[in-house]
């Protein structure tokens, strides 16, 4: 299942090593997470639903669901879809779902309990483009930056987006979403901001304004001055019969594995959502040599840019609006899919079922944003459905109703990676500024910020956001 030729990527592996899966010995190249190894090993099985004992895949491949937790050396729950693989290590499928430590395990890993405290002029939660455009604009003004990412690897998203940019050269036009990853991490600058990877921010505690991070075995306690929040967004879930199956995956799951790690998800695949995401995913697959059977989107009309559309229909993939994933066919794993037709008021309509021979369906249904942090901060929240559900209030500068805490990026409101990226430099800026007060250059380079921002957002496509925003700056903080 791995890609050897790629029209666009190279794919450089790591040192070929092994690892035992349930007495099995396994292939893998370091720098792959578990799940991925074990998926290119053609299993798909990687634990089993609580209740029912439903066998399970991994969907969201970014550590944000719980679909992929397996034990791992004796510990409990590992997301191994973030997981690096090691070379030795033994892993194996939890019954009923959630593990349980063993004892002397847990005597072992808490043997000698290390804490790392880091006090910094700003931290930022989350090394995607948000994430890294905010620890390169607060340094440009003078502050000490600390990023937190949960993942491996810097540049979120970025680092699986092989199509290019639209905007202009300061946005990164006509650039790859990989290359664009690879400059920001390059533009960071190591004498100012310090970066830890594969480390998980799991709490805010308000009265200490303190974070706590957990990551490869240790404690960090982080205690900034200011803290800007950039933690993306996670996959939607659509209800269908058999969506819990192995095969059934979020849209940035299948280009995790195709884009990162050069391995085919399937065959033959469904794809739901007729989106930019949904379109732009579907050309992907063809360009890894992955068959596309159709794409299915409830709207009446295509939400995609034309250009991309046009480039999968010009491939022969079928787009049937109006129509929706009635169920996934399979016991073990997805073997086919039914697609029925919807009427204006959304009902199916009877006799136009139609089953399709795929082994993977794909959905690609939008984003939430992920804020729990922001709430467990105490941040004033707001359901706007514009924005892709619960944000924080936040003004023109993105902070947020608690002072010195900022958000950017997709936690503020679901949009394009090129708006994220402008957001987090506002944001950087901006805390800057709260920490060391403004200037005529900081505030000249808000109002550029700000003005791109708008440029970006005008037009139909970026309608959704702006009354989202507007909603928000309305309503004013309570």
């Amino acid at each position: 299942m791995r890609i050897k030729r790629h029209p666009i990527l190279t794919f450089e592996r790591g040192r070929e090593i092994t690892f035992d899966f349930e007495g099995r010995k396994i292939k893998a190249y370091e720098g792959e997470s578990i799940a991925a190894s074990l998926h290119a090993a053609g299993i798909r099985v990687l634990s089993e639903s609580l209740r029912f004992h439903r066998p399970r895949g991994f969907f969201c491949a970014i550590g944000k669901c719980s679909s992929c937790l397996m034990e791992v050396d004796g510990v409990p729950n590992v997301r191994t879809c973030i997981e690096p693989v090691r070379p030795g290590i033994k892993v194996r499928r939890q019954k009923g779902g959630i593990g349980r430590i063993n004892i002397e395990v847990e005597k072992k890993i808490h043997q000698k309990p290390e804490l790392e405290t880091v006090k910094t002029d700003i931290a930022v939660v989350g090394g995607g483009p948000a994430g890294l455009s905010a620890a390169i604009y607060g340094a440009k003004y003078g502050a000490r930056i600390v990023v937190v990412e949960e993942n491996p690897r810097l540049g979120g998203q970025l680092i699986k987006q092989t199509h290019k940019f639209f905007g202009s050269h300061s946005q990164f036009a006509s650039v790859r979403g990989i290359e664009i990853a690879e400059r920001l991490s390059g533009e960071i600058p190591g004498d100012k901001v310090d970066i830890i990877t594969h480390s998980s921010v799991v709490g805010y505690f308000p009265e200490e304004k303190t974070l706590i991070a957990y990551g490869e075995g240790k404690l960090i306690k982080i205690v900034p001055e200011r803290l800007i929040v950039a933690t993306g967004a996670q996959e939607n879930f659509l209800p269908f019969e058999g969506n819990d199956l192995p095969g059934v995956y979020g849209a940035g799951a299948i280009q995790t594995l195709m884009n990162v790690y050069g391995i085919i998800p399937g065959n033959k695949v469904l794809m739901v959502g007729a989106g930019n995401i949904g379109v732009i995913v579907s050309y992907q697959l063809l360009q890894a040599g992955v068959k596309v059977a159709a794409i299915v989107e409830a709207m009446p009309k295509i939400g995609a840019y034309q250009v991309h559309a046009s480039k999968v229909a010009r491939a022969g993939v079928p787009i049937y609006t109006r129509h929706t994933i009635k169920k996934a066919i399979g016991k073990e794993k997805v073997e086919g899919a039914v697609i029925v037709a919807l009427d204006e008021k959304w009902n199916e309509v009877p006799g136009t079922e139609r089953e399709l021979e795929v082994d993977t369906i794909c959905l690609a249904i939008g984003l939430t944003p992920s804020t729990e942090l922001l709430s467990q901060a105490g941040c004033e929240m707001r359901y706007i459905p514009e924005l892709g559900g619960p944000v924080p209030w936040h003004d023109e500068d993105l902070e947020t109703s608690v002072s010195g805490i900022y958000v950017a990026g997709d936690a503020s409101g679901i949009d394009e990676a090129s708006t994220a990226m402008l957001e987090g430099r506002l944001t950087g800026v901006a805390a800057a500024e709260d920490l060391f007060g403004a200037t005529k250059t900081t505030r000249k380079e808000k109002e550029e910020i700000i003005r791109a921002l708008d440029e970006l957002r005008e037009g139909p496509f970026g309608e959704r956001v702006r009354i989202g925003k507007q909603k928000l700056l309305t309503g004013g903080a309570r």
